[in-house]
């Protein structure tokens, strides 16, 4: 069998499926070379074992499992962590709601706590304190694995957060926040995406038969656990922001907005708690 050139297994990939830049990337990663070096060698052999290793993630990849998990990692807001079955890949829409929160602290008060619910990978809780670092983060998991994926990832990347094992606001009881995030699990339990997205905690993403049930769990408590002016950010479904402005409203918020993903889909929804506190 005649060993293929990189521009010959990155189209044996396509045949097979794969999306281009889903190929280059797990080629590059089975060459040991950074993405950019294929398109200058384009001619270059590759050997057997890199051969097998790229076949092998190229068949896992065209049955759906998630690039990030056959890499092991994934770069979000800068940092690159480590991701793997026990959390869900970061998305970069949810930066949307990192960036909106990093705005607020920067007019915040001088050392503001905050809290990031249902961590999973970190990946919020670490931006945050990565971008900010005057910020004291408090982040929970309910999943004792996707806390530890989350405890290495900070202490790799050199970043202070602390660590709790709790749904939601079990941890944190008679404690307040200047401001309070969370990407929670928010896909309708019979929505047919999740078929495609069965390689990741199916308990991150359906949340009841709505999808708004982790939502209200955290909005009914919030006010609770935030300071007088303190603010809560949510992630949530591109069809659910109504559902979710009312929802703060109700509970006592005032100031409430919603923004936009990447993709110009309203994503992310905030309000400011306004009953005292």
């Amino acid at each position: 069998m005649t060993a293929p050139t990189v521009a010959q297994a990155l189209r044996e990939a396509r045949a097979q499926g794969v999306d281009r830049l889903d190929a280059q990337l797990l080629l590059a990663a089975a060459l040991g070379q950074p993405r950019c070096w294929l398109l200058a060698h384009d001619d270059a052999v590759l050997l057997a074992a890199q051969r097998e290793r790229f076949a092998a993630h190229c068949e896992r990849r065209a049955r759906g499992e998630p690039v990030a998990y056959l890499l092991g990692e994934k770069e979000f807001h800068g940092l690159t962590l480590k991701v793997g079955p026990d959390v869900l890949v970061p998305r970069p829409d949810t930066e949307t709601l990192v960036d909106w929160a990093l705005e607020l602290l920067r007019n915040g008060p001088a050392r503001p706590e905050v809290l990031d619910l249902g961590t999973g990978s970190g990946a919020i809780a670490l931006a945050i304190a990565h971008a900010h670092p005057a910020a004291r983060v408090c982040a929970t998991d309910i999943c004792a694995g996707a806390l530890a994926v989350a405890r290495a990832n900070g202490a790799r990347l050199g970043v202070d957060v602390e660590w709790l094992h709790a749904d939601w606001w079990a941890a944190v009881a008679g404690r307040r926040f200047d401001l309070v995030l969370s990407n929670p699990p928010y896909v309708a339990a019979g929505d047919p995406h999740l078929a495609a997205l069965g390689h990741e905690p199916q308990g991150a993403l359906a949340a009841g038969a709505d999808g708004l049930s982790a939502l209200r769990a955290i909005g009914a408590q919030a006010g609770a656990h935030l300071h007088g002016g303190g603010w809560l950010l949510l992630e949530h479904g591109h069809d659910q922001a109504g559902a979710v402005q009312t929802m703060l409203g109700a509970a006592g918020f005032g100031a409430i907005e919603t923004r936009a993903d990447l993709g110009g889909r309203p994503r992310c929804t905030a309000g400011r708690w306004i009953r005292g506190g």
